[in-house]
Formats: structure tokens, C-alpha cells, sequence
């Protein structure tokens, strides 16, 4: 399915079952709520949305639909471009990230 916003994304892969929001660390993500952190070995992507800033390039981002090997399904938003995440080369791999 195409989305016109990340909004519009974010809403449609929560009415999917994505409930829970994952945060981008070195390595890992996180699931505050869950109280989890996923390896890269733990989860795969099984979708990605690509946004573009309207005014700049700067405002540019990437949604991911995340399940976790044992179902934890959620979403991870992130900045792309000069604002990118630092993150290892098996998180990158991962997340298919060209630096």
C-alpha cells in the first residue's frame, strides 16, 4: 500500500497490529514499552516507507514495520540523509542503510 504521509503510514501499520514504537540505538532497538531490545538477529523488516521533506532535503525519513522473532510487531521511524542515525554495520545491513 502507497502512503501520501508518514501520518498516514504510521496510522495505517498501528491498524495493522504494529502497536509498539521502537527506538534506533548503535546496535539494538529498544521497545520502552515492552521492556525489550532486539538484536538484529531478533527482528525482521517487513515493510519500509520512504518520505521526502516538502521544503528540504533534510526532512527526510524512513518508516519501518518491525516483528520480532517471537511476534513483537512495531514501527521505527528514522531521519535519513545528514541526520541519519549512527549505528553498527549488522544494524545497517539490517535496515539496508547506505552511508
Amino acid at each position: 500500500m502507497a502512503y501520501d504521509t508518514l501520518v498516514d503510514a504510521i496510522n495505517g501499520l498501528k491498524a495493522k497490529g504494529y502497536t509498539y514504537d521502537f527506538n534506533l540505538k548503535e546496535s539494538r532497538l529498544d521497545c520502552t514499552a515492552a521492556g525489550r531490545q532486539l538484536s538484529p538477529e531478533e527482528f525482521e523488516v517487513t515493510e519500509v516507507y520512504r518520505f521526502e521533506g516538502m521544503t528540504s532535503p533534510d526532512d527526510s525519513s524512513i518508516l519501518y514495520a518491525i516483528e520480532s522473532v517471537d511476534g513483537l510487531r512495531g514501527i521505527l521511524v528514522s531521519a535519513y540523509g545528514v541526520y541519519a542515525d549512527s549505528v553498527s554495520t549488522a544494524m545497517m545491513a539490517k535496515l539496508d542503510i547506505k552511508h
